[in-house]
């Protein structure tokens, strides 16, 4: 099972056993958080620390955060390389890890800019990068049946409007503790991604309506 995981998408496992293998390894050593977390005032002034980008999108707050994004990235984040390996071969292997990194970044710069100036904001997660999966895969699948809470059935298309939504109303509202901005500009950069990586993507979406 394992060796077709790795043959068929051997990013999206690699991604998926470096999250979890991090994550552990904080939960046992909770000293070293601060140390792989995103901070934007310190990486606003020390340029070394923009490793941080990378490294808070392998962590996770507990044991409820990591399941709730593993299941996520398990769900669509498999399913979306193989679709990518679909539409461009061998290639899409490498799309589907630009897609992923490169929303993980897109995903933080807002933060980072809007919390420059506050020593004591910290943000860690792959929640960015796990929207722009989740936000791909609607793009090609968006009747498929998604769960609102993992519980309520709706298409996907509406998932992702309600969500966008939310996101946008938390974003200025809520103080629950959670970094919306990086959900909201995560699901919007793998949208942009996807699309300039199958312009066609786009057709095919509002195909799927008439």
């Amino acid at each position: 099972m394992i060796q077709q995981y790795l043959y068929a998408t051997p990013v999206a496992s690699i991604i998926f056993a470096l999250t979890i293998g991090f994550s552990l390894y904080l939960f046992s050593n909770p000293q070293y958080y601060g140390k792989y977390m995103l901070h934007p005032y310190g990486i606003h002034r020390d340029k070394s620390k923009l490793y941080t980008v990378f490294t808070s999108g392998l962590i996770h707050k507990d044991w409820m955060h990591l399941i709730f994004n593993m299941m996520t990235f398990y769900f669509f984040g498999f399913s979306l390389e193989t679709m990518f390996v679909q539409f461009s071969g061998p290639m899409g292997h490498f799309w589907f890890a630009l897609l992923y990194i490169l929303s993980l970044v897109l995903s933080d710069i807002p933060t980072i800019f809007q919390q420059k100036n506050n020593p004591g904001y910290y943000s860690l997660g792959a929640s960015g990068a796990i929207c722009a999966i989740l936000f791909s895969f609607i793009l090609f699948q968006p009747k498929a049946t998604l769960g609102l809470f993992m519980v309520i059935p709706m298409p996907a298309y509406l998932f992702a409007l309600l969500f966008l939504g939310y996101c946008i109303w938390a974003s200025k509202k809520a103080q629950d503790g959670i970094n919306h901005d990086a959900h909201l500009f995560g699901a919007l950069a793998g949208l942009a991604i996807t699309l300039l990586l199958y312009p066609w993507a786009f057709r095919h979406f509002i195909g799927q309506f008439f």
